[in-house]
Formats: structure tokens, C-alpha cells, sequence
């Protein structure tokens, strides 16, 4: 299953926020932004800190989304 972020850059954008002020207020390393970026799975640890940030759940921020198979069907 494929990881989607999408949830989080949008609250980012909701509440003005940027990636830098992720790594900047929770001491998240730019790579792990940068993971994130690519839809690459990152720790719990890492998430638990962006909900308690964030004020949220982690479905908000955060889904799984199932991947589609190489030639095409579902």
C-alpha cells in the first residue's frame, strides 16, 4: 500500500503553515520532509509529533491508499 500525505500538506496550508516550520518547531530533519514529499513511509514517532503539533489525528494527516497493479488493473 502506498502512503498519502496529502491530509497534512493541506492543513499546513489551512493553518499558514510551512514544511521548514515542521523542522524548524519539532526538530524534523529536512530528509524526513523530503520523504514525506515522495510519499515515502516515515516513523510513528515522527507522525505522533505532527498530530500533537498540528492539534489532529493521524487519519488527518496521513492514508493509505492501495496501489494500482503494474499493468493497470486494481
Amino acid at each position: 500500500m502506498a502512503v498519502s500525505y496529502n491530509g497534512l500538506w493541506k492543513i499546513l496550508i489551512d493553518k499558514n503553515l510551512q514544511k521548514k516550520d515542521l523542522t524548524e518547531q519539532l526538530n524534523i530533519s529536512s530528509t524526513t520532509i523530503a520523504k514525506m514529499g515522495k510519499e515515502e513511509q516515515v516513523s510513528m514517532n515522527v507522525l505522533e509529533r505532527i498530530c500533537t503539533y498540528l492539534d489532529c489525528n493521524i487519519g488527518d494527516i496521513m492514508r493509505f491508499e492501495k496501489e494500482e497493479k503494474s499493468n493497470g488493473s486494481k
